[in-house]
């Protein structure tokens, strides 16, 4: 969409505001997307949640593509919303629940790993689409998306269920074999599949061959779930929910989305002029974006999340203040000055890079693996939910607020609400590496009760 905009301007005669209704009214509908999957995926399955997904993805993209007028484009750009939240929600809790605690990190990653490898090539396809004539290359650019959705309809039909889900609904038997197709050694599987009856209530001698657990589904599939999540949670629930819905509120609050979506605007400020130049810039931010996605890939069950977090944030803080000051300078010189376009380029990837090297990938992965399995897919969409109510205020505001307190104050304003991330990380953030799904329960109620005690003493 980022390169698509410049076109669509032109081409609709559109206003700054339906730019950024346009461009953060998918997060909005993403929002509620997101939350409907949390209790859709407990009643049909991950996998199917899944298959929703692509077909929202695919109906979206050929609205978008047909898009002979701004309230078409619009409606394109919701129902593609949709099967965003549908998917943001659903892909990390599948990989999460299909992996080892060992590589839990690495195939949790994947998934965004695959969003940035995504939007390169949206990147390099619209470099590539610029030279169709006006009325058809952005609809290409938007329409194109169509096909790897259909690609991932007939796909995810092929994979397994999740086995934490089937042993929710009581189908025992057939989790087992998902286990042994999905570990290294039978008996890994088996280690697995005790666990995971345990978490989910269920005896250990509890025959395989059983049916559908009644109980089982009822106290899984929404009912009494929210109470447990909002109304009245555990203290350790409650410090799982802080953790959750604090990553991903500041995931977004701290400005990648500005960057993701308008670096055209902002490489046009720093003083790169022309469309094809303007492309080529983004096209750098997407490589950026897929190397660093890379290296935390393999990082992330090695380093840890937390401490990937903080180095990740750290170099946002840095990145964020000096592409406020280069931006600040470029805005207030008369002429064209090389050097502040150097160091906009370089802090806009820098912080691209330091984002995607922890706080992005981390956001997911700590986010689906923290909750119990009963509350797991929607404690996840709620703080997908949150995730996507940020990405819509910052993407909707942004040029209204560097409007009103210059564009380099808008990034100076990034950086300090980095610096909060920062602290609030180091604050209530364990570390889960290496820790099964299951054992994460024991992991927050000893750091919730560390809290209390905390708090006891300094009250005495």
């Amino acid at each position: 969409m980022s390169g698509a905009m410049l076109f669509i301007k032109e081409d609709l005669g559109i206003s700054d505001t339906e730019q950024e209704v346009l461009a953060g009214i998918i997060n909005l509908c993403a929002l509620v997307g997101s939350l409907a999957a949390g209790r859709t995926s407990d009643y049909i399955g991950r996998r199917y949640t899944i298959f929703i997904a692509s077909i929202l993805f695919m109906l979206g993209s050929i609205f978008m593509g047909y898009g002979p007028n701004f309230p078409v484009l619009l409606l394109g750009r919701c129902v593609a919303g949709l099967g965003v939240g549908f998917a943001l929600m659903i892909a990390p809790v599948y990989s999460s629940e299909l992996a080892s605690a060992k590589s839990r990190g690495f195939l949790s990653n994947l998934p965004e790993l695959c969003i940035g490898i995504g939007i390169l090539l949206g990147y390099i396809s619209n470099y590539l689409m610029r030279q169709f004539s006006l009325k058809l290359g952005w609809r290409l650019m938007l329409g194109i998306a169509a096909v790897p959705s259909l690609a991932l309809a007939l796909g995810i039909l092929a994979m397994p269920e999740s086995p934490r889900w089937l042993v929710m609904m009581g189908k025992l038997e057939n989790a087992k074999k998902v286990l042994l197709q999905v570990s290294n050694s039978e008996q890994e599987a088996e280690h697995r599949f005790k666990d995971i009856k345990h978490a989910a209530g269920l005896d250990e001698n509890t025959p395989d061959d059983i049916t559908v657990n009644k109980v089982t589904q009822k106290n899984h599939t929404g009912e009494g779930v929210w109470k447990e999540l909002l109304v009245k949670p555990t203290p350790c629930v409650r410090w799982m929910m802080i953790a959750l819905v604090g990553l991903h509120f500041f995931e977004h609050a701290t400005g990648i989305e500005a960057v993701m979506l308008y670096s055209p605007r902002i490489f046009k400020k720093a003083g790169v002029t022309s469309k094809d130049k303007l492309l080529l810039a983004t096209i750098g931010v997407g490589i950026t974006k897929v190397f660093s996605l890379i290296a935390s890939t393999f990082l992330i069950d090695k380093m840890g999340r937390r401490r990937l977090l903080l180095i990740s944030t750290a170099g946002m803080i840095f990145a964020l203040g000096v592409l406020g000051f280069s931006l600040t300078m470029a805005d207030k010189s008369s002429e064209k000055l090389l050097w502040t376009l150097t160091l906009s380029i370089v802090a806009t990837y820098t912080f691209v890079a330091f984002f995607n090297f922890g706080l992005a990938p981390v956001t997911w992965v700590y986010g689906s693996e923290i909750l119990p399995l009963r509350l797991r897919a929607q404690g996840v969409s709620i703080g997908v939910a949150v995730n996507r109510a940020m990405n819509a205020a910052i993407s909707m505001s942004f040029i209204t607020i560097y409007e009103a307190i210059t564009i380099g104050g808008t990034f100076f304003l990034f950086a300090g609400i980095a610096i909060i991330a920062w602290i609030f990380f180091c604050v209530f953030l364990p570390e889960t590496k290496g820790k099964a799904l299951e054992e994460m329960e024991m992991l927050f109620t000893k750091k919730s009760s560390t809290n209390v005690a905390a708090q006891t003493d300094e009250m005495s």
